[in-house]
């Protein structure tokens, strides 16, 4: 078991109609609050005018129009310049992961003299940030609950994963029934990062049993849940336990005393997201059953075996390379049964900067150190076999 230094400070305020708390909590942190969200969801939803009729005590500067997998320029830049002209003393971020990412990147920016993309590459570090509050509208990242954000720039196609202890939030409103509108192909994308943050953590050279138990729950709560709310999308039970379970994906709680895994598939989905701007879950959920065949061998193997038997009820009087193909292929079906299309060619990327996006990945991310090592000929591999 690992060393390991962890420390969650959000709190999380759950449940149908927390929102009435919202000026409460606002209320120590500052008197001006930068709004942020999305592409107008809120407004058609009637979100947006509740926010305001609640923040009557407040003085309000938007920006809206953030957007999936969210952009450096123009929001986060937008962002960072109305605060500093502003004065604004806190951020509140109202929509899903992306719009809670931008306001992260944002919240930093706020605090610096430079260019704010040199704290987000960490060519500056992190002193200060201005305090985030946010009111979730999809569960799928989990950033509502960790100190990281992913900040697309795409004029040099990086997609980048941004974190320092200065960027928790405050505090998170999870009301699922602000979930209930969320489309079927959204939720199924929710279901496939929230489920592949768990496999991240899960694949791993020295786990626990108890980590190990967290993980397959996980996994199998998501994927039970995930099939009765695309059944009926306004089960709050379904949504609330769902939910619960995209905010601590993410956070380290799963892997606490495991080793490194490197989050391989997530280093290879940020190029796929950064060159095309796909779904981010949805290009996990492609990647993930190729990788697991990529580093199926004698050496991982017994993970497979684990996870097959475990997450799926496999039987483990088999043969261990059958249980593990069995589980990948488990895995596979699953995501297929849920709507999402399972290969690339179907959201749009063909061969052609295959091996551009491999070399990025290997340049950047890191992956050499991953718990199945990969170079850049075996991301190309994984790219390849996911067409």
């Amino acid at each position: 078991m690992q060393n390991f230094n962890y420390r969650t400070p959000t709190r999380l305020i759950f449940g149908e109609g927390v929102i009435a708390k919202l000026p409460s909590v606002l209320k120590p942190l500052g008197h001006k609050v930068l709004l942020t969200y999305g592409g107008g969801s809120i407004k058609k939803s009637g979100l947006y005018e509740k926010v305001i009729g609640l923040l009557a005590d407040f003085e309000v500067i938007e920006l809206s129009g953030i957007q999936p997998n969210p952009k450096y320029d123009p929001s986060v830049l937008e962002g960072v310049r109305l605060c500093k002209e502003n004065d604004v003393d806190v951020i509140l971020a109202v929509g899903g992961g992306s719009v809670l990412d931008c306001s992260k990147a944002i919240a930093a920016g706020a605090k610096y003299d430079g260019d704010p993309w040199d704290l987000i590459t960490y060519k500056a570090r992190t002193k200060d940030a201005l305090p985030i509050v946010d009111i979730m509208t999809m569960a799928a990242t989990g950033s509502e609950y960790d100190a990281c954000g992913v900040i697309s720039r795409t004029e040099t196609n990086d997609k980048v994963l941004y974190a320092n202890s200065h960027l928790f939030p405050e505090a998170s409103f999870l009301d699922p029934t602000y979930t209930f509108t969320v489309s079927k192909r959204q939720t199924a994308a929710g279901c496939a990062d929230a489920m592949n943050h768990t496999i991240e953590q899960y694949f791993a050279a020295d786990t626990t049993l108890l980590n190990d138990g967290f993980c397959e729950a996980m996994l199998k709560s998501l994927m039970e849940n995930t099939k009765i709310i695309l059944e009926d999308p306004e089960n709050y039970k379904a949504r609330a336990e769902f939910m619960l379970c995209t905010t601590f994906g993410c956070n380290g709680i799963l892997a606490l005393g495991n080793s490194a895994s490197g989050w391989p598939c997530h280093g290879m989905e940020h190029a796929l997201s950064a060159y095309y701007d796909i779904t981010h879950g949805e290009g996990l959920a492609i990647i993930t059953p190729r990788w697991m065949k990529h580093i199926l061998n004698e050496n991982t193997v017994d993970r497979f075996v684990k996870y097959g038997v475990n997450v799926f009820g496999i039987d483990r009087n088999q043969d261990q390379m059958e249980i593990a193909n069995q589980a990948i292929d488990a895995t596979y079906d699953f995501f297929e049964s849920i709507g999402i299309p399972m290969n690339l060619r179907a959201v749009g990327i063909d061969e052609s900067r295959i091996d551009e996006m491999a070399h990025h990945v290997a340049e950047n991310e890191g992956l050499e150190h991953a718990y199945a090592p990969l170079a850049e000929q075996d991301i190309a591999a994984i790219f390849r076999a996911s067409l």
